[in-house]
């Protein structure tokens, strides 16, 4: 079960993230969840080294680590997905 509920977080996650960042990103929606999956785990490594991974009712502070954890998988994965895609678009 807990399969299950890294990928609706990785997919929560990165549909966010991707709201967040700018533009439009390029990346499938089956890599938007797995970047939000690899989000999620940064966000909580970040909050195990900073001490706050668990603490008593709701981890605002873990949730947001893991978010801000998404935005920065996923726009780095989008910049290599285009880059090896070839759709790199100059601004």
């Amino acid at each position: 079960m807990s399969w299950l509920w890294a990928i609706i977080v990785g997919f929560v996650l990165g549909l966010i993230a991707k709201a967040i960042l700018p533009g439009k990103q390029q990346i499938p929606l089956w890599l938007t969840t797995i970047f939000g999956i690899l989000g999620s785990i940064l966000g909580n490594a970040v909050a195990g080294w900073i001490g706050v991974e668990d603490t008593r009712g709701i981890d605002w502070t873990r949730h947001l680590l893991q978010l801000i954890g998404a935005v920065a998988v996923v726009g780095v994965g989008d910049m290599l997905w285009a880059s090896i895609k070839g759709n790199r678009q100059r601004a």
